[in-house]
């Protein structure tokens, strides 16, 4: 069964934080709000957290995961970003944007689509979220949770708990979150590319 934690949506609570990093640690997989709905995430080196996330979502492994990083800093060594990109993409963060760029070398290929060797970046406008990947110290990977059969992202973390009890460790409520999933901006090819309309505002990217 996974456990339910209850962690303050403006002041994160150190001891809780503590305990979900050092379960992200111990390779747990966690449900967690951001500002655009809830996501499922792992630590970059948990090798089954990308598994079970593609069973829970019944995806392939042509699934464009993200890596959710805490500061530009940190986006920037994991993708190659060109100057036009950089600028753009710079002033959209943090926020409820993906953008899909080509990956840097240090980034396990399991977790690159497999033709495009690209990867999913984003920085969440979050308190939770931010308070977790300082605890952690470095980026964790991730996939927005929608459920097959659904379009939009989960929001209530008790109705997660239930449904999902037996396929994540961990389940967090920190309080409202969005029911619109991030933006999707493939910036792969030199320019932008909307390739899903959700909670950040496309109008710059299109």
């Amino acid at each position: 069964m996974a456990r339910f934690l209850d962690v303050h949506p403006d002041n994160p609570q150190p001891r809780l934080i503590a305990q979900i990093v050092e379960a992200l640690r111990d390779d747990a997989l966690i449900a967690y709000p951001t500002d655009s709905g809830y996501a499922l995430g792992s630590r970059i080196g948990n090798r089954d957290g990308r598994d079970r996330i593609l069973r829970i979502r019944k995806l392939d492994d042509k699934h464009h995961f993200t890596l959710v990083c805490a500061e530009f800093a940190q986006l920037g060594q994991l993708v190659h970003i060109d100057n036009a990109a950089f600028r753009a993409i710079r002033a959209s963060t943090p926020g409820p944007y993906t953008f899909i760029l080509p990956a840097m070398p240090e980034v396990p290929k399991r977790l690159l689509h497999p033709k495009k060797r690209t990867v999913g970046v984003r920085i969440p406008d979050h308190a939770f979220v931010q308070a977790l990947l300082a605890e952690l110290g470095e980026p964790l990977l991730s996939s927005t949770l929608i459920l097959p059969g659904e379009e939009a992202p989960r929001t209530m973390g008790w109705e997660i708990k239930e449904e999902l009890d037996h396929d994540v460790d961990i389940v967090i409520e920190a309080g409202e979150t969005s029911d619109q999933p991030t933006t999707v901006v493939d910036w792969s090819e030199g320019a932008p590319e909307v390739l899903r309309l959700g909670a950040g505002d496309a109008e710059r990217f299109l």
